[in-house]
């Protein structure tokens, strides 16, 4: 429902303080009492105070003559109006029932020259029936998914090349956004940006769900740019395990993951993604000693996945070591559990599960993502790439 005008907002104002008296609303699960994050949205126990009292009084209205001017939005978006519109050239439909293999489309941008991308943000329109989407970035000469269909929706199934079908469950590529239900677009600082190099397509990586009846999607990405070069480039990098097995009614089982940066970054923010018997997620440093430095704590809830943004981005060594650690409930008292008497494996549909700790760094903007990965080798006449 708009929550802009006092006349939309009267009607929910009992709503309005028992959900945010209770915290459930604004939606937010980060742990306080590890990191500060810029986009959190919690509410001051004053502030709280304040909406029950209004609620108690009969939520009266305040002076019009002091009202601030209404907000201006860009029709259909959170972030500003977009200066490009990059959309799926054919729509997707969706059936009413049954399991959807990820689908793609690949999209060329026609860019004459490397654009900075300063905010970004997908829209489907189905957004029902959307799981998640990523938007992947492919420089012209990469090989992934070479012998793909361009403008037309294919799934691994359409792949007669052993290659292609391979690169439909596995990709390097750089990640321009991903799209999750309750997730933000991309805003970057001043100075920040992802890059899109001169000839590159947009491959849309999309996983649809089905809800009883058929639908169509035609989701698009909506691309602000930079208006000068930055300093730093933004990198969407992840921590993921995928060989782990859930028994049957476990309320709280533990699968962790862990890797070295390969060299010196700034940490920005989190995204972690589970399905719907995630519990809990976190992030960690893991000194040389063993002894663990967090970074984020999260109650997991699959229908709010929020990406979690340092208020000052952490600046880490080359050969720092980062943990992720998710707990899930395969129990028969998680209310979204599809079958607590399963064993659950990795797997694309939301009846199975994933492990992905996807986190954002910024390195000098000259670094790019394959660049990034090479690790210093130190020797005695010292250190070499």
């Amino acid at each position: 429902m708009p929550l802009v005008t006092y006349d939309q907002v009267r009607p929910y104002a009992r709503a309005i303080a028992d959900s945010t008296a209770r915290r459930k609303m604004p939606p937010w699960f980060a742990d306080p009492s590890v990191g500060h994050f810029s986009n959190d949205p919690s509410l001051t126990p004053q502030e709280i105070a304040t909406l029950v009292s209004w609620a108690n009084s009969g939520a009266p209205a305040g002076d019009p003559r002091v009202a601030p001017p209404p907000p201006h939005f860009a029709k259909g978006w959170i972030i500003p109006r977009p200066e490009l519109v990059v959309q799926m050239p054919a729509p997707v439909t969706i059936p009413a029932s049954g399991d959807v293999k990820y689908t793609y489309e690949i999209v060329h941008t026609g860019f004459t020259e490397g654009q900075w991308v300063s905010q970004s943000e997908i829209r489907p329109t189905s957004p029902a029936n959307v799981h998640h989407a990523v938007v992947y970035v492919r420089p012209p000469g990469s090989d992934w998914l070479k012998h793909a269909p361009i403008g037309v929706p294919f799934t691994a199934s359409d792949m007669t090349d052993e290659q292609d079908l391979r690169d439909t469950h596995m990709t390097t590529a750089d990640i321009l956004l991903v799209y999750a239900p309750g997730s933000s677009p991309d805003n970057w600082p001043a100075g920040m940006a992802k890059f899109v190099p001169a000839g590159s397509d947009l491959v849309f990586q999309m996983h649809y769900t089905t809800h009883g009846r058929r639908a169509i999607d035609q989701t698009s990405i909506g691309l602000i740019f930079a208006k000068q070069p930055p300093a730093q480039r933004v990198l969407t990098l992840q921590l993921t395990n995928d060989l782990f097995i859930i028994p049957p009614g476990v309320p709280d089982f533990r699968v962790e993951v862990h890797g070295s940066l390969p060299q010196d970054a700034m940490l920005l923010s989190f995204f972690p993604h589970m399905h719907l018997r995630g519990k809990r997620f976190e992030y960690n440093i893991v000194r040389p000693d063993g002894s663990i430095d967090p970074l984020l704590r999260v109650n997991y809830d699959f229908y709010w996945q929020l990406s979690y943004r340092f208020a000052e981005p952490l600046h880490l060594k080359a050969g720092t070591m980062l943990q992720a650690v998710a707990w899930y409930d395969n129990s028969k008292n998680n209310p979204h559990n599809p079958d607590p008497d399963a064993s659950v494996r990795w797997g694309d549909q939301t009846y199975d599960e994933m492990m992905v700790g996807f986190f954002d760094v910024a390195v000098p903007a000259s670094v790019d993502k394959p660049h990034f990965f090479i690790r210093e080798i130190c020797s005695p006449a010292g250190p070499r790439n």
